[in-house]
């Protein structure tokens, strides 16, 4: 089975910190054979609260999503956003 990284932001205080952030998680998610399905992009609210992104990463398999979450390359992008955004973040295991 497939993983997915899903990421729903609610609230991003610091644009530069996420373009930061998005360049060195994007060694992360290359490293651990994932692919972006979607980044960003025209959203439509039908239920619950608006998020101003949403990112859903494909990777091969649900253990390599979380292994990818782990990673000494992800953590270090991880700490550059700290701080400047509030988001759920999880990993799902799908088709």
């Amino acid at each position: 089975m497939k993983g997915y990284v899903v990421c729903v932001y609610k609230n991003i205080t610091n644009e530069e910190k996420l373009k930061e952030y998005a360049v060195k998680a994007r060694i992360a998610v290359e490293k651990y054979k994932g692919k972006f399905l979607i980044r960003g992009g025209k959203a439509t609210a039908n239920e619950g609260e608006s998020s101003p992104r949403t990112v859903v990463i494909e990777f091969p398999s649900y253990d390599e999503a979380n292994l990818f979450y782990k990673s000494k390359e992800y953590q270090e992008a991880h700490k550059i956003l700290k701080g400047h955004a509030i988001r759920h973040h999880q990993t799902i295991e799908g088709d």
